[in-house]
C-alpha cells in the first residue's frame, strides 16, 4: 500500500532528493566523508551555498540588490527579530491581521514596537489589499500570504507602498511566481518546501539593511549576517544541503510557473470532491481558498475522527487540522505528488459513501 504524506511541516520530500541527501549522509561526494560533518569554513560547504544562492535567484528573477540569508530556527523568530532589524529610530509598523500565524506575529512585534493593525479579515475571508489602510509614517507593512491553519491564501499580492512591503511566506514560498520588487523582504521556514526544518530564508533588499537597534545579537543582525555570507555562527548545514537539493529539484521540475500550474490542479480535484454537496464543507470563501492548505470540515467531530483513523488505515498521513482550528488539513506543497491527491480524492468518496 502507498503511503502518502499531507504534513503541514516538516513536509514530504520528492523521492530522488531524499535518496540524494541518503547518499550524502553516507558518502559525500566520494570524499568518504559524511555531509554532516562538513566545516561550515570549507570549500565545500561554500559550494552548496553558491550552488542553492544561484538557483534559487534563478527562480525568482532575483536581481542583485537583494540579499539572500539562509538562517537558523523558523519563521516565528523573525516576529520579533523583524522590529529589531528594520525598524532604526521609528517605533511603528502596519500588520494585517488574516488568521492564526498573523496574529502570532502581531503578538511578537506587539514587544518590541507599537503596531497598527490596518485591516483584519475574519475565519473564512481575507482583507482584501486594497482595502489596507496604509500608513505612511510607519517602519514597514507586513502580512502573511498563506494562513496554513485557516486554509486561505493572498491570490492578489499588494503593491508596493510608500513603506516597505514585508511578507511571511513560509506556506506558499516557491510554490508560484511572485513579484519580488514589489517587497523590502520575504521570509520563509524551510520545512514545508525546502526541505529540513531549522532552516529560513530572508530575501532582504539592500536598502533595509543597516537599521538593526543597538544590541541587537550578531547571529540575529540581518546585516551582520549578509555581510558574513549567512555565517556569522554555525549555520544548519544539512538543512542548507536539503534546501539546495529541493531548489535544484524544483529547476529541473519545469520551475515556479509549473510548481504553480500542478499546485492549483492538485488543490481543484480536491476542492472539487468538497464542493460536489454538503457532507464535506470548507470554510474558506471561495476567492481565498489556499491552493497549498486545503482545510475543511464533515458533519460532526465524530465523523471528523473516524475519517482521519481511515484515512491512516489506508496510507494517507497526517491530516488532522490545527490544533487551535480542528477538522481536516491537507497539505499540498510543491513535493506532494499528484498520485496522493488522487488517493485522498478516491478515499473521500468512499468516505461518504460508508458515512454520509
Amino acid at each position: 500500500m502507498p503511503i502518502f504524506n499531507f504534513a503541514s511541516g516538516p513536509s514530504t520530500l520528492p523521492r530522488e532528493v531524499m535518496s540524494a541527501l541518503a547518499q550524502d549522509v553516507m558518502d559525500w561526494q566520494g570524499s568518504g566523508l559524511s555531509a554532516l560533518e562538513l566545516p561550515f569554513t570549507g570549500s565545500a560547504f561554500a559550494g552548496i551555498l553558491a550552488e542553492a544562492e544561484h538557483d534559487l535567484r534563478a527562480l525568482l528573477e532575483l536581481s542583485s540588490d537583494y540579499k539572500v540569508l539562509l538562517l537558523q530556527g523558523g519563521a516565528s523568530a523573525q516576529f520579533a527579530l523583524l522590529p529589531m532589524n528594520l525598524l532604526g529610530p521609528l517605533d511603528t509598523a502596519d500588520y494585517v491581521a488574516s488568521g492564526h500565524w498573523s496574529r502570532r506575529a502581531i503578538e511578537e512585534a506587539s514587544a518590541l514596537c507599537r503596531v497598527r493593525v490596518i485591516a483584519a479579515g475574519c475565519a473564512s475571508h481575507l482583507p482584501a489589499p486594497a482595502t489596507w489602510d496604509r500608513s505612511p509614517d510607519a517602519g514597514y507593512c507586513h502580512f502573511t500570504s498563506n494562513e496554513t491553519a485557516d486554509g486561505l491564501q493572498f491570490h492578489e499580492l499588494p503593491e508596493a507602498g510608500s513603506t516597505p512591503l514585508i511578507a511571511d511566506m513560509t506556506a506558499d514560498f516557491l510554490t508560484r511566481p511572485i513579484p519580488v520588487e514589489r517587497f523590502g523582504l520575504i521570509y520563509a521556514s524551510g520545512q514545508k518546501n525546502l526541505g529540513a526544518a531549522g532552516l529560513t530564508i530572508i530575501l532582504v533588499r539592500d536598502d533595509l539593511l543597516g537599521r538593526a537597534r543597538r544590541g541587537t545579537p550578531g547571529p540575529f543582525d540581518y546585516t551582520r549576517q549578509a555581510e558574513a555570507k549567512s555565517k556569522v555562527n554555525t549555520p544548519p548545514t544539512f538543512a542548507f544541503l536539503a534546501a539546495s537539493r529541493m531548489l535544484r529539484w524544483l529547476c529541473d521540475s519545469g520551475g515556479l510557473a509549473a510548481a504553480d500550474a500542478r499546485n492549483r490542479a492538485k488543490s481543484g480535484k480536491l476542492y472539487a470532491v468538497i464542493d460536489k454537496d454538503d457532507f464535506y464543507r470548507c470554510p474558506a470563501s471561495l476567492a481565498d481558498r489556499s491552493s497549498i492548505n486545503v482545510c475543511f470540515r464533515l458533519p460532526s467531530e465524530a465523523l471528523e475522527t473516524s475519517f482521519l483513523a481511515d484515512a491512516q488505515a489506508n496510507g494517507l498521513f497526517n491530516l488532522e487540522g490545527h490544533r487551535n482550528v480542528g477538522g481536516i488539513r491537507a497539505s499540498l506543497y510543491n513535493a506532494v505528488p499528484e498520485a496522493a491527491v488522487d488517493a485522498l480524492v478516491a478515499f473521500m468518496s468512499d468516505f461518504k459513501r460508508r458515512r454520509g
